[in-house]
């Protein structure tokens, strides 16, 4: 028999074993970083060259999908059903050091075919050409939505005789409105949400494909990326700001919700990077590298991918191009009660980096054979014109290292594990509505995804009662680890909810489904029930406070704000109460519990006392700010850390309205306030004296209390400034030199 000192000794060593084995084993290194070259060499590679450079962890390989003379300049791709690849090329930019041309209607946008099925693109056609740098291309059954930079329209189009070739053009959608902002800055990056609603990743506006029509919907507030946007199986989607530096934003809560921004949604460190060569080209200056020369944070991150792939071990990771530091970041993604947090997934060192100094990596997309895809723009100069003007940091680096020569060519490749090969493709365009059902359970997300949208856009009646029969099955897949991956319902719901066929009753049903995906997804589908009022809906959503899943709760939070019973605001009051410490429910439940007006009303009688013209311009100027300056100077005008100082409190907004025109105008770089900072005030002279005028509106009148700008003020400022040729600096700007 054992004594009771022993006894105690012996359930000690067990609980300590216990602990030491349930922790997580630490991360290691993905690869040992070779010696780092600080100023490498720009000369072009092959192809197979340019792989031979890739570090990346065992048992991963990159193989050539495509490269030039098929394609050039490439920034996005997006796979029709038949896993087809579209490519959008910007071909004119950049191709000189001052970006000359760059408006001109020279870009395309090509077609790639993989005939044999060896994984590598043998056909190429250009599908439309003649286009002002394609932003958007969203393939809808066999159209293209495609919509241009600078330019507001959204086109269709289609070929007709199978030749590979549009042939047909339809306006979608008509907005006589230009873009005048930095082509950075503008929306693009188009996805189909599994809600069935197209999302841009910027701007607060969102679209409804129906019948060959774009219906328009528009968000309170929500967040705003650049490049690159992607969700997760469940419609949560991750958006990215170069011009913030930051990697991964808007993922707490869906953006219909508005945008939702908290600490530790990331560990300590994630923010930095590690590269393999070294990055003398780093707009930021040389406080943004290290020692060795390398990059020292996110900088320039766009077209992120969160992969539903089945063909590598990676299902669930967000995967994040960072162009500037020739590297792919892959990171873990966790779901804490709720609060999602993201983690580097290998101790300093990345998924994929390049010693090649050309990889410039802009784009991700999970394949129809499972696997990852990288858009490689393979060039020179990564960073717009605006940047590289005279008087820059970067000018002279690429005027020494002659980036401005790498022009006119462009590869992409797919990520491949060696212990599982990548899938053969399917046609589903070819596939009869009947068989589609299937692949609502696919283990890819592509086939999910594309399944659902094609028996959306084919709505044909007859095939809802089968989906409604779908929606409530419960046998999972078996394939991939022991988790229950059956999202097959999931996509059954919200297949229904985009022909407009998902009834009360199959709601009522799905809000006791044992997957808590489905569950959260059934109660979102009740706010048109909630916001009709209908009390027996209200009543049945009551009773799930308790739900056993953070992510169920936070849900109903949200969805009670669409109704204006009392009871819906008890339900806020109650979720709130039960977890006092949660900071997502602590979020969700204090905006639902608001009575705002909308922000243009309360604009308006907060500054009831401006002429009616100068608040129409204080709104106006809001919306601007919010959609372009927000990124670096903060949402209330607070600053960004190193990015870019405060603009609330400042004494140059206060100041004289024509010195601070004319730094909207021409840009501002150097210290402020005896700080540098990584970030360069643009120049915005492109923009008309009413834009401007607007947007110092909101930025002296909300955010620091001072008068209005007037456009002939601006006007003023531009006279002055005429022939000024580069950045401002606060001393050459109050020396008048």
């Amino acid at each position: 028999m054992i004594d009771t000192k022993n006894r105690f000794l012996f359930l000690l060593l067990s609980i300590l074993c216990l602990v030491a084995c349930s922790e997580e084993k630490p991360r290691q290194a993905a690869y040992t970083r070779p010696e780092i070259d600080p100023d490498p060499v720009v000369d072009f590679l092959s192809p197979e060259e340019t792989i031979a450079s890739f570090y990346m962890p065992e048992g991963y390989r990159a193989e050539l999908v495509a490269s030039e003379p098929m394609i050039n300049e490439p920034v996005a791709i997006a796979w029709d059903a038949n896993g087809r690849l579209y490519v959008a090329q910007m071909d004119t930019y950049m191709q000189d050091i001052d970006g000359n041309d760059q408006g001109m209607p020279w870009s395309k946008i090509m077609l790639l075919d993989d005939e044999d099925g060896d994984g590598k693109m043998d056909k190429s056609t250009v599908f439309v050409d003649s286009l002002v740098l394609p932003r958007v291309i969203q393939p809808v059954d066999d159209g293209l939505i495609v919509q241009e930079t600078y330019y507001r329209h959204f086109w269709l189009y289609r070929d007709t005789d199978g030749d590979g070739k549009a042939d047909e053009k339809k306006l979608l959608l008509e907005d006589q409105t230009m873009d005048r902002s930095n082509l950075e800055h503008q929306p693009g990056s188009m996805i189909w949400n599994i809600d069935n609603w197209l999302y841009l990743s910027k701007g607060n506006l969102r679209y409804r494909y129906t019948s060959g029509t774009l219906e328009v919907d528009t968000m309170r507030s929500p967040p705003n990326g650049q490049w690159g946007l992607t969700q997760d199986e469940t419609g949560r989607m991750y958006y990215s700001s170069a011009g913030g530096e930051v990697p991964a934003l808007g993922f707490q809560i869906h953006p219909v919700y508005g945008d939702l921004e908290m600490k530790g949604k990331w560990e300590e460190g994630f923010e930095k990077v590690w590269p393999v060569v070294g990055t003398p080209d780093v707009q930021g200056g040389s406080w943004r590298l290290r020692e060795e020369g390398t990059l020292n944070h996110f900088t320039a991150s766009c077209g992120q991918t969160l992969f539903l792939g089945d063909r590598l071990d990676a299902y669930g990771d967000l995967f994040i191009p960072e162009p500037v530091g020739r590297l792919v970041r892959r990171a873990k993604v966790e779901n804490r009660d709720g609060q999602i947090i993201l983690s580097n997934a290998y101790e300093e060192t990345e998924f994929l980096a390049a010693t090649d100094a050309n990889f410039r990596p802009v784009d991700t997309k999970v394949g129809p054979d499972g696997c990852l895809y990288i858009v490689d723009m393979y060039r020179g100069i990564i960073q717009e014109g605006n940047w590289v003007r005279k008087g820059s940091y970067l000018r002279p680096v690429v005027e020494r290292k002659k980036l401005d020569k790498n022009i006119g060519k462009g590869r992409i490749y797919r990520i491949v594990h060696e212990d599982m090969p990548p899938a053969n493709r399917e046609k589903l365009m070819d596939k009869s509505t009947e068989e589609l059902l299937s692949y609502l359970g696919h283990p890819s997300g592509w086939y999910r995804m594309q399944a659902q949208k094609l028996i959306i856009l084919r709505r044909e009646e007859g095939i809802v009662s089968e989906l409604q029969a779908k929606a409530l099955e419960t046998k999972p897949w078996l394939g991939g680890d022991d988790k229950d991956y059956d999202l097959q319902r999931l996509h059954a719901l919200w297949t229904l909810e985009g022909m407009d066929a998902l009834d009360r009753q199959l709601l009522v049903e799905l809000l006791d489904d044992d997957d808590a995906r489905v569950r959260a997804a059934a109660i979102r589908n009740t706010e048109p029930y909630l916001a009709q009022g209908d009390e027996a809906m209200l009543q049945l959503l009551s009773e799930r406070i308790e739900d056993p899943s953070k992510d169920v709760q936070i849900q109903l939070g949200l969805s009670m704000r669409w109704s204006k019973s009392p009871e819906a605001k008890n339900v806020i009051y109650q979720l709130m109460r039960n977890d006092r410490h949660n900071m997502v429910l602590a979020y969700t439940g204090e905006e639902g519990l608001k009575e705002e007006p909308p922000i243009e009303k309360q604009l308006m009688e907060k500054h009831k006392l401006l002429p009616g013209g100068r608040k129409r311009s204080l709104v106006k100027g809001y919306y601007t700010y919010q959609g372009l300056c927000a990124d670096c100077h903060g949402k209330q005008g607070e600053g960004l850390g190193d990015i870019a100082p405060p603009l609330k409190g400042s004494p140059r907004v206060k100041g004289q309205p024509v010195s601070l025109a004319k730094i909207v105008l021409n840009g501002l770089q150097g210290p402020v306030d005896g700080k540098n900072y990584t970030g360069v005030m643009i120049a915005m002279k492109e923009q008309d004296n009413e834009w401007i005028a607007d947007v110092l509106t909101y930025v002296r009148t909300e955010l620091n209390g001072m008068d209005p700008v007037t456009p002939w003020q601006v006007q003023n400022a531009r006279n002055q400034s005429k022939g000024k040729d580069g950045f401002w600096t606060l001393e050459a700007l109050y020396l008048n030199k």
